[in-house]
């Protein structure tokens, strides 16, 4: 193997440069010695040698390298930890080659015979770009840093309460209750109010409570004794008691039922839980953060949520925005989603068109953070171009300006306020709800799950809504002698 190197004490940058030709490599390195630090290779496998084992900044290498393909180097070295610049070098008649080439991630190509001065001022302006995107590396990472904590991303003012709210209250005891309509990213909130607290990363336990009925919940949280109820065949231990020494995040808690809402009161207030059947006090270390899409003030006004509960609650609130109130952040989450998704997907992270920012910017987002990762990963694997267009993403945000075709008012924030948005619509409120909940299955390809979550409603109340739709249409039918 053929290797000089002639770096000097300072930090010079160091070019590969490969070449079958030995007049060509040997001529090229006697030129660019003055500046570089050069190494020379004569086939792939002794430039991989040097990639893998020196820090190699610029790699000028031929397209045809004898037996060796100049492609397929390009490729490996692209795929290395600290891949290099690659410039190609390439006869008159192989330009679409060196074109394709940089399609793959080459800088630049130049022709043969090679002009030196060319070959000189190339190298120089691809180390400035390297430069560039270390420097821009360097700042996105300090952005992350400051806008940004355990995977909660936003630059508006919004978001910065949420996060500033979040670091502060983190390594407390302080009971959290997070706000926010479905899909806004509480249960984010409350990893990372856990991640930073300083309790053990595996001691956080997670109880969905709409989706399970009274007595189950009652169960799944306190535990039960053998033979305390038909099929409780043994003891099992409850979320408090798995959660002892962490965190117990209780999603939806507005959907509990009275009497799960007494005991979880007594377990907040002296941190004593009882399992069902059970007469002895267990004692528990447990830090509870709760999340809710509903209006639970208003819930304890109409006597459907204790008071005393509310107010154990709310120590601390957390006040998730919806994304149509956070614009500013969308280019951000789109910007990490695209990445997060071409990973998922075994894809190449590919930068978006110019028609689609302006959509996403446009469109009021009733899923929120939630639909606009769907809406990306929708682009991202369905793109077969070098830019994830209009055309990628779901039909519906074409279709016009804000997405949806019907009035998304049903989609309620917490507080009851209605979500707004400039469609023409009818009035008739059971007719809107009608035609709300029939495009939320439409686009969620009937999971009532996913559906309910995009309406910011339990799927307990979509079944209710469903049911009480289906007995309206029945009637209606019995009424007009099924015509």
């Amino acid at each position: 193997m053929e290797l000089i190197s002639t770096k000097p004490m300072n930090e010079t940058a160091t070019v590969l440069i490969v070449d079958d030709e030995k007049h060509t490599r040997e001529g090229l390195r006697l030129s660019l010695e003055d500046d570089f630090d050069c190494y020379v290779a004569s086939n792939a496998a002794e430039a991989l040698e040097n990639l893998k084992n020196d820090q190699i900044d610029v790699m000028l290498t031929d397209l045809r390298l004898g037996h060796d393909d100049g492609m397929k180097l390009l490729d490996e070295a692209l795929k290395l930890p600290r891949p290099p610049v690659c410039i190609m070098m390439t006869a008159y008649g192989s330009v679409d080659t060196a074109v394709e080439a940089m399609r793959r991630g080459a800088y630049h190509f130049v022709t043969k015979p090679l002009n030196l001065d060319e070959v000189d001022l190339l190298i120089k302006r691809a180390l400035r770009s390297r430069t560039l995107e270390s420097e821009n590396k360097v700042l996105r990472q300090q952005v992350e840093r400051k806008f940004s904590i355990e995977g909660i991303l936003g630059q508006s003012d919004v978001m910065k309460t949420v996060l500033e709210t979040v670091q502060q209250v983190a390594p407390t005891r302080a009971t959290v209750l997070i706000e926010g309509e479905s899909g806004t990213g509480k249960e984010l909130v409350a990893h990372a109010i856990h991640n930073l607290s300083g309790r053990p990363k595996q001691k956080m336990v997670t109880v969905h409570c709409a989706a399970l009925s009274p007595q189950i919940l009652e169960s799944e949280l306190f535990g039960h004794e053998k033979g305390s109820f038909t099929g409780a065949q043994e003891r099992r231990i409850g979320r408090f008691e798995l959660a002892d020494g962490g965190t117990l995040f209780l999603d939806e808690i507005g959907e509990i039922d009275a009497s799960t809402q007494v005991k979880l009161l007594r377990a907040l207030g002296e941190q004593i839980i009882e399992r069902v059947g059970g007469s002895k006090p267990i004692k528990v270390d447990v830090r509870v953060v709760a999340a809710t899409n509903k209006d639970l003030a208003k819930l304890v006004e109409e006597g459907k949520f204790r008071e005393d509960l509310y107010w154990r609650l709310r120590v601390v609130t957390v006040q998730m925005p919806p994304l149509r109130e956070r614009k500013s952040d969308v280019p951000v989450l789109v910007d990490h989603f695209l990445k997060e998704m071409a990973s998922l997907n075994g894809k190449t992270a590919k930068p978006l068109g110019e028609d689609v920012m302006p959509v996403l910017m446009n469109y009021e987002w009733p899923g929120n953070v939630r639909e606009l990762r769907t809406v990306v990963e929708h682009g991202v694997v369905m793109c077969n171009s070098t830019r994830v267009m209009l055309k990628h993403l779901p039909s519906y945000l074409s279709r016009s300006g804000s997405g949806l075709r019907v009035p998304s008012m049903m989609i309620s924030k917490p507080g009851g306020a209605p979500a707004q948005h400039s469609v023409g619509f009818d009035l008739n409120l059971e007719k809107m709800e009608r035609q709300f909940i029939h495009e939320a299955l439409e686009r969620t390809k009937n999971n009532r799950t996913d559906a309910a979550e995009l309406l910011g409603l339990s799927r307990r109340t979509l079944q209710r809504k469903l049911k009480e739709m289906d007995m309206v249409r029945k009637k209606r039918k019995s009424e007009t002698g099924g015509k």
